[in-house]
């Protein structure tokens, strides 16, 4: 099992952990601040430092699997290709420091908010959403036509307001009673451990709240310039928005 420490703080950059399994897959830590592909949301890269100052590049983060293929608790560090001798020398029970690209994370949060606030926007089921450093896309079940110039006007206006994000969590229960709380027809929210992760938009006014696992920023404000720029019909009940950052 991987401590998630990004879930409690998203702005957290590096921790000290400790190596619990190394495999072909990768290296799996007792704590991490790696967020591993999830939610549409890509996973983090980044470095492993150990104590004589050598580092292992992470290139991918994932989580781990068992023999049958099914989900655990563990969060795989991928290892970029070509560092042999590194990986060597590092046992289990080594000590190392665990620091992520912050720039490609902070990327990530931004474009991860302003989903969110397409879902405000667009209030119709998702079936399908990729988080990318370079952009964001969400697929929207939908006949109606999308303009361009309208969305990001509407996204600029909710990044002006400045709105909040909560962390929140609800039951099982509750999330049973309310089930439009749920936006995706793809990724269901993970239950079973008796509490669902909520992330809210908004204080005195409610913009967005929804089940999710993902990293965000911690203000509206923070997204910066956004832009929808390109909006594709991809079926009959389908219509494909695309984000990308102005600056």
């Amino acid at each position: 099992m991987t401590q998630d420490l990004f879930r409690q703080d998203a702005y957290l950059q590096q921790c000290e952990a400790r190596v619990s399994a190394i495999d072909e897959h990768g290296i799996v830590l007792d704590r991490t601040v790696f967020y591993p592909l999830g939610g549409g949301q890509a996973g983090d890269t980044g470095v492993l430092t150990q104590a004589d100052g050598s580092t292992i590049a992470i290139m991918d983060t994932r989580k781990g699997k068992d023999a049958d293929g099914r989900p655990t608790a563990a969060i795989v560090h991928v290892p970029a290709p070509g560092q042999d001798a590194l990986l060597a020398r590092l046992a289990v029970g080594t000590e190392v420091g665990a620091r992520i690209h912050w720039a490609r994370r902070h990327r990530l949060m931004r474009f991860h908010t302003a989903t969110h606030l397409l879902c405000h926007l667009i209030p119709v089921p998702v079936n399908g959403c990729s988080i990318t450093p370079d952009y964001a896309r969400m697929d929207l079940h939908m006949t109606d036509p999308l303009d361009k110039d309208e969305l990001t006007q509407g996204l600029a206006r909710l990044v002006a307001q400045s709105h909040p994000l909560t962390v929140g969590s609800i039951t099982d229960e509750e999330l049973d009673a309310n089930p439009s709380l749920v936006k995706s027809m793809s990724v269901a929210p993970p239950r079973g451990s008796g509490a669902v992760r909520t992330i809210r938009i908004g204080d005195a006014t409610l913009i967005d709240l929804q089940p999710c696992g993902g990293t965000h920023v911690a203000n509206t404000a923070e997204i910066g310039r956004v832009v929808v720029t390109k909006i594709e019909k991809k079926s009959a009940s389908t219509r494909r928005v695309v984000l990308g950052f102005a600056d």
